[in-house]
C-alpha cells in the first residue's frame, strides 16, 4: 500500500488530476473495499484464516498489476478498476488477519494486536522508503507496482503457512464466521465499528493526502513528501510496538483518548507551521496518535470467540466507511480551501474517536476477570488469566 500511496503525487501528474478528481479516483479503492467486506467474515469462516489471506494477498497482487497497467496507458478508468480490486483483496485479507491476530492474542493471554499491526506499519515504513527511493531515482510507478506486487505475494504466502491450524465447521455446522445480522443489531459492536471508523479517518487521511500536502502546501519535492509519510508511518510504528505494555498498565479508554488528543495536535502543527521541522514533528505526534485506535477496536470486536469473525467483518464495514468518506471529502475541500486547511478534518475525527473509545471496555463480566492484577496475565492459562484487553476498564 505504501508503495503506491508514497507516490501519489506521480500518479496525479501521470494522469493529470485536480486535487477532487484524485479524490474521486481513491474512491474506487474504497469503494472495492466495502463491497468485498459485508462477505468477508463468511468467508473467513468457511476457509479458514490462512487459506482466505492466500487467495486475498492473489487478488491484491493482480489490482496492483492491473493499477501499474492503467498508469502506463494513461487511463484513468483502468487505474480505478485496479484500486477497486486492491480494495476486495484487501478488505478479506484485514479482516482474515485480523482474526488470527485476535486468536493468538487471546492464546497468549496479553494484549498483543498492537504488536502485530506494528508488521503493517513497518511495511508501510518500507513501502514509503522505497516510493522515496523510486521517486528520487526517477525509477517509473508501474515497474515499481509490480515487482513490489511479486514481493508481498510471497510473503503473504510464507506467512500464512504457520497461522494456529484453522477451525472450520463440521459438515452440516454452522460457520463461526455467521450470524452478520444480529452482530449489526449489538450495540457495542456498533460502539466499536464508530470508533475504528474515527481512527481509521485519522490514519487515512495521511495515508491518502500528507505526501501532496507536503508537496502542494509546503511547496516541497516528491522526495521530500515521501519522506514525510515515511515519519508519519515510523511514528506509528513506533506506537504500535510499544502500546502494548501501555494499554495493559493503563487501560483501553485512558490510552485511545490521549492518542486521539495527540493526533489533534499533530495535525494542527502539520496545517498551521511554517518551518519543515516542525510539520515533521507534526507529523510523528500525527503519527503517535493514529497507531492504536485501529488494532485496539479490533481487539474489542474479537473479545469473546464467538462469531469473532462476523464482528471483526462489521466493525470493519463501519470502519473502511473512513476510506470511502475521506478522500472525496479532502478532495473537495483541498478544491475550495486548499490542501492544508482539507487536513483539519482530522481534528473532528480525533474528537469522536475520544469519545467513542468507551466503547472498548471489555464485554466481560468484572466478575470474569481477574480479580489481582498482578494474577491477571499469569502463566497458568485459564486460571485467573483475563480475556485480552481485560484491562483497567473492566474493574472500573
Amino acid at each position: 500500500m505504501a508503495a503506491l500511496i508514497s507516490r501519489v503525487p506521480a500518479v496525479r501528474d501521470t494522469l493529470a488530476l485536480s486535487p477532487a478528481e484524485l479524490g474521486v479516483l481513491l474512491l474506487a479503492l474504497s469503494a472495492g473495499t466495502l463491497t468485498a467486506l459485508p462477505l468477508s467474515g463468511l468467508v473467513v469462516g468457511r476457509l479458514g484464516a490462512a487459506r482466505t489471506v492466500l487467495a486475498a494477498a492473489a487478488v491484491v497482487a493482480i489490482g496492483l498489476s492491473v493499477i501499474a497497467a492503467g498508469l502506463g496507458l494513461g487511463s484513468v478508468l483502468v487505474v480505478a478498476v485496479g484500486l477497486a480490486v486492491y480494495g476486495a483483496g484487501t478488505s478479506s485479507w484485514d479482516v482474515a488477519m485480523n482474526v488470527e491476530g485476535a486468536a493468538v492474542e487471546r492464546r497468549l493471554g496479553r494484549t498483543l494486536m498492537p504488536r502485530l499491526h506494528a508488521g503493517f506499519s513497518l511495511g508501510t515504513v518500507a513501502g514509503a522508503l522505497v516510493g522515496a527511493g523510486a521517486a528520487h531515482a526517477g525509477v517509473a510507478l508501474p515497474f515499481q507496482l509490480v515487482v513490489v506486487a511479486a514481493g508481498c505475494l510471497l510473503g503473504a504466502a510464507l506467512a500464512a503457512r504457520r497461522f494456529l491450524p484453522a477451525e472450520l465447521p463440521e459438515s452440516g455446522g454452522e460457520p463461526s464466521g455467521s450470524g452478520i445480522g444480529s452482530v449489526w443489531r449489538e450495540p457495542r459492536t456498533l460502539l466499536v465499528g464508530v470508533l475504528v471508523c474515527a481512527f481509521a479517518l485519522v490514519e487515512g487521511i495521511a495515508n491518502d493526502w500528507l505526501a501532496l500536502a507536503l508537496v502542494d502546501g509546503h511547496g516541497q519535492s516528491q522526495a521530500v513528501g515521501a519522506l514525510g509519510y515515511g515519519v508519519f508511518v515510523a511514528a506509528m510504528t513506533l506506537g504500535r510496538l510499544t502500546g502494548g505494555s501501555v494499554l495493559d498498565r493503563l487501560g483501553r479508554v485512558l490510552v485511545l483518548r490521549g492518542t486521539a488528543l495527540l493526533a489533534l495536535a499533530g495535525v494542527l502543527l502539520v496545517v498551521t507551521s511554517g518551518s519543515l521541522g516542525w510539520v515533521l514533528v507534526g507529523a510523528v505526534g500525527w503519527g503517535i496518535g493514529a497507531s492504536l485506535g485501529f488494532p485496539v477496536g479490533m481487539s474489542a470486536a474479537a473479545d469473546e470467540p464467538e462469531r469473532a469473525a462476523a464482528r471483526v467483518a462489521v466493525v470493519s464495514s463501519i470502519g473502511y466507511t473512513a476510506f470511502l468518506a475521506g478522500p472525496p471529502l479532502v478532495g473537495f475541500l483541498a478544491e475550495a480551501f486548499g490542501i492544508l486547511r482539507g487536513l483539519l478534518v482530522v481534528v473532528a475525527a480525533a474528537i469522536v474517536g475520544a469519545v467513542a473509545a468507551a466503547a472498548t471496555r471489555p464485554a466481560h463480566r468484572p466478575s470474569m476477570l481477574a480479580p489481582e492484577r498482578s494474577d491477571q496475565y499469569g502463566s497458568r492459562p485459564g486460571v485467573g488469566a483475563a480475556e485480552p484487553g481485560a484491562d483497567a476498564e473492566g474493574e472500573q
